[in-house]
């Protein structure tokens, strides 16, 4: 009878520890995305969080810049929804907001369609001129469209005379200022948007436009079916960023002011939120009632963009 002696079972070492430079290595792996990333935060927080935060706390006094601080809780918004010059402000920026926006995606994305599909001499030359409106001072552009616009020796009143129509004081009433405010915003954006619509373009095959055309599309037919769907994302951008601008929209009201240019004319006839927002706080001393337009003002830009992402990013264009 023999018997099965086991081998003696040997206890295996015990792993030896992770060397520190390859402890740091992982430590530095983990680390470095978040401290790239990290200076933007930094500032974001310095000169935007903080200073949102800071307006919606002193929307709940009565603040004096070199006074008192009364804390009235929501008295200033139950004030600014009974005060008529904050609707008449609402309207003026919803106002020049669609007609300024509207017009300016529309001609963008029309003339992207046909720059993307004509050949130009000096092509690069031509679309890099479009970005001149962009790129000119603010104050140039709106003394030449006031002067364009002018009552007695502008150039529009000037044409339209010649067709037996007077004179129209753009400036003082309330659909010319904001007709003149519109032409001016979409003057200085469409060019920019075209160029973000075209560059998205360059990167549909032409072949998708070739084979489009060869069973019978035209033109229009290629920009509902092929164009606006490959820019979808692109027109969603625009859409969103044009409506955070166009709300906010402070200097060209401001400039064409021919009287106190917080008010934008005797009869607030273009006188904007961030404009009531500026004669409350800066011109009367208001900052608690400032800040809480400042404040209606963030949750309509809010409202407003959201809305507009919603429905853009929703509806679709018909399939051929």
């Amino acid at each position: 009878m023999t018997t099965s002696i086991s081998p003696t079972k040997k206890a295996l070492p015990a792993p030896a520890p992770a060397p520190v430079e390859s402890r740091r290595g992982r430590l530095t792996e983990f680390v470095a995305p978040y401290a790239y990333i990290a200076p933007f935060f930094v500032l974001f927080a310095i000169f935007g969080l903080i200073p949102l935060l800071f307006t919606f706390y002193v929307a709940l006094f009565d603040w004096n810049p070199i006074g008192e601080h009364v804390f009235v809780g929501l008295d200033n918004f139950t004030r600014l929804l009974k005060d008529v010059r904050f609707w008449n402000a609402a309207r003026n920026t919803v106002s020049i907001w669609a007609l300024s926006t509207v017009p300016q995606l529309l001609v963008a994305l029309v003339l992207a369609h046909l720059l993307n599909h004509v050949r130009l001499r000096f092509a690069v030359l031509f679309r890099m001129s479009m970005l001149v409106p962009y790129i000119t001072s603010v104050a140039a552009t709106a003394i030449v469209f006031a002067q364009m616009f002018d009552r007695d020796y502008g150039l529009l009143n000037w044409l339209l005379g010649l067709v037996g129509i007077g004179h129209i004081d753009f400036i003082q009433s309330v659909a010319g200022s904001h007709a003149l405010i519109a032409v001016m915003v979409t003057w200085r954006w469409f060019g920019y948007t075209t160029l973000l619509y075209l560059a998205s373009l360059q990167a549909v095959p032409r072949t998708i436009y070739e084979a489009a055309a060869v069973d019978g599309a035209g033109s229009l037919r290629q920009l509902v079916h092929i164009s606006i769907p490959a820019l979808r994302p692109v027109i969603v951008f625009t859409i969103v960023t044009s409506t955070i601008y166009g709300l906010q929209i402070f200097t060209e009201p401001l400039l064409i002011s021919r009287s106190a240019p917080s008010t934008c004319g005797p009869i607030r006839q273009c006188q904007t939120l961030t404009l009531f927002l500026f004669e409350q706080g800066f011109t009367q001393f208001k900052f608690g009632y400032a800040a809480a337009i400042g404040v209606a003002l963030f949750v309509m830009v809010v409202a407003f963009a959201g809305l507009n992402y919603f429905l853009s990013t929703r509806i679709r264009p018909e399939r051929a």
